[in-house]
């Protein structure tokens, strides 16, 4: 089960970013979170106050950012222009605000020009919203996951209480609602379904079934 590329979409809160980063150990994979660089190239946006709809300066500074992935204590952690903002990206501010930048064809553009690089050599496992259809459509592997959004709101607020006390599970699945609104409906690169993506819904599951579950897929295809 070699040279492949493992493509896995889906929303928001599902389990995405944990399951294939556990996928991605078992096989012996690399490991692609494209939603981590999104989020780096929001807050690179933020910090040097632009606003998502000022197309110009966004396509003229793209040019400035550089993105890497590093191993930190044995976690993968992502570099914007040099400097470890693992932590920084998962702020409020950058969550309630990613969908947004998310939506200029410019940046997009540009970032998956950066995804498909990484997936040049296979042996990789790659996670986001527009992974199966749009950056590798045609992935041998192609999973889309999805849970109920109650399910995925307590997922998400019982991970961003540690960091933020003050959070409440009614803002939470407030920012859940409008991310699937403007994933789904978005002119560029829309979040939906492959025709041949495996649709696993984790509303019941544990993160290692549903890794099972994805293991267990595979092994069939390629038995």
């Amino acid at each position: 089960m070699r040279d492949i590329i493992i493509a896995i979409d889906g929303h928001s809160g599902c389990g995405k970013s944990t399951t294939s980063r556990l996928l991605a150990k078992y096989l012996k994979f690399k490991y692609l979170d494209s939603g981590a660089m999104y989020r780096a190239v929001t807050l690179y946006f933020m910090n040097k106050n632009v606003t998502p709809s000022q197309d110009i300066k966004i396509n003229n500074a793209l040019k400035e950012i550089q993105i890497d992935f590093k191993y930190v204590e044995g976690e993968q952690h992502i570099f914007l222009n040099n400097n470890d903002v693992e932590s920084d990206i998962r702020s409020d501010d950058v969550s309630n605000n990613v969908s947004l930048f998310s939506s200029n064809s410019s940046l997009r553009k540009f970032l998956v020009n950066k995804q498909k690089a990484f997936g040049n050599d296979k042996d990789i496992v790659v996670e986001g919203r527009d992974i199966t259809t749009v950056v590798f459509p045609d992935a041998e592997v192609k999973v889309f996951m999805t849970a109920n959004i109650e399910v995925r709101a307590k997922r998400r607020f019982n991970e961003m209480k540690i960091k933020n006390p003050e959070i409440t599970y009614s803002d939470v699945i407030e920012n859940l609602e409008k991310r699937d609104v403007q994933d789904s409906t978005r002119k560029d690169s829309p979040l939906r379904i492959a025709d041949d993506a495996f649709i696993l819904d984790t509303s019941d599951l544990e993160i290692s079934e549903q890794v099972d579950k994805i293991i267990n897929f595979i092994e069939k295809k390629f038995s």
